[in-house]
């Protein structure tokens, strides 16, 4: 038995911060159903690479989660939400503010249904506030938290980072997080709640050290003016053939380890120092030292050596990595490779059912799990609620 095999979830979230969310919660055993717009297609799908008619990363954001095509301008597609509410009582959505209130499926109409339904609203900026009507991405929710500012280099333009660390270390995890205290709650009271998550808001608080720092002492900080982005030796470096490895070992022993282990006994004082000017010089030091050798050469010379010291991988190298395949961290879904969940619980495995399916290839959920009859379902198709309408048969 998974973990959350009993947690039934109507998914009405797109692109990447939602639907990364809910498959953390897939993964750990949730019923999610998504509802998706027949003839708007998530953008998800179209991304990068396919497998057939959708991509590799809607099959992996997707994975055992069951979708159901639902026209939501159809007031016969409402109808069917609010059936549907009576099993899956908890409700994600990620449309702008005020939108799920204009279909007739706020929080307020839905929990007369219900009175245990969690409902959570993810959006950009919130349900208040000055930005809540304003569109943005992953990159404006970082821009405007403080973190790019101070995590770039000095005089320098801030870098587009690979992944959308708004959306996922943000948004998606306070998403779980939020639903899932909720879903407790509940158990102890029997009644439901409206949960108001802000990617801005989360994305504000992986400030985690240097925000409580400014509000503390009202010191700004700035691009490599702290000791984790940049402004000592905690810090990336090239190696001869144009690769980088992160050094890392802020704690004594790791210093005096690495001046051992690169035979450097004189900077040991220099490393050690907690003077800024002596740990740039250090720092600079370490540069040159870097530089003399090749990526293949430091790989094997520090590989048996435990001092906080690793090669900056590829995509690709990652995958293969013997710590990526030792931690099965890669599993096969459908014939399809794709990353594995990082929550390993000793009493319930994770659950990986089935790659991202099909626009609405679970609709026949409505006969089987909702006893909806054959004459009613093929009566909503020609009403068009599954998409365009049907002309019916005479």
């Amino acid at each position: 038995m998974s973990a959350l095999s009993n947690l039934k979830i109507l998914d009405f979230s797109t692109l990447l911060p939602g639907p990364f969310g809910t498959l953390i919660l897939a993964d750990l055993g949730a019923q999610i159903l998504r509802v998706e717009a027949p003839d708007r297609l998530d953008l998800t799908r179209e991304l990068g690479e396919k497998d057939g008619n959708a991509s590799y990363v809607h099959r992996y954001l997707n994975r055992s989660k069951k979708s159901i095509a639902l026209d939501l301008k159809n007031s016969e597609a409402i109808t069917v939400v609010k059936k549907l509410i009576a099993e899956y009582d908890v409700v994600i959505e990620q449309f702008r503010p005020g939108v799920m209130a204009k279909l007739g499926l706020s929080y307020d109409a839905l929990k007369e249904i219900n009175p245990k339904l969690v409902y959570c609203s993810l959006t950009g900026y919130g349900q208040t506030g000055a930005y809540k009507d304003r569109a943005g991405h992953d990159n404006n929710y970082l821009a405007l938290s403080g973190i790019q500012d101070y995590s770039r280099r000095k005089n320098q333009a801030p870098v587009p980072a690979g992944i959308q660390i708004a959306d996922v270390a943000g948004g998606s995890m306070h998403l779980v997080a939020g639903l899932l205290a909720a879903v407790i709650q509940r158990l102890e009271t029997g009644v439901g709640q409206y949960i108001d998550i802000s990617i801005t808001d989360a994305a504000f608080t992986l400030n985690a050290m240097s925000a409580a720092s400014y509000l503390g002492s009202n010191k700004e900080t700035g691009a490599e003016e702290e000791l984790l982005n940049g402004q000592q030796f905690y810090d990336y470096y090239e190696t001869s053939d144009s690769r980088y490895f992160s050094i890392g070992g802020l704690e004594p022993k790791f210093r005096l380890g690495l001046c051992e282990a690169l035979e450097i006994p004189h900077l040991t004082g220099m490393a050690m120092s907690q003077e800024i000017a002596e740990q740039q010089a250090f720092k600079e030091e370490l540069k040159n030292i870097i530089k003399r050798k090749s990526f293949g050469y430091w790989q094997v010379f520090f590989q048996k050596l435990d001092l906080c010291v690793e090669p900056v991988l590829t995509l690709a190298e990652a995958c293969s990595h013997q710590q990526i395949q030792d931690r099965n961290m890669v599993v096969n879904v459908g014939g399809i490779p794709q990353v594995a969940s990082a929550i390993n619980m000793s009493e319930s495995k994770a659950s990986y059912l089935f790659k991202g399916c099909d626009i609405g290839a679970n609709n026949d959920i409505l006969m089987n799990e909702f006893s909806f009859s054959q004459e009613e379902f093929n009566q909503l198709n020609i009403k068009g609620v599954f998409g365009t309408k049907k002309q019916e048969k005479l």
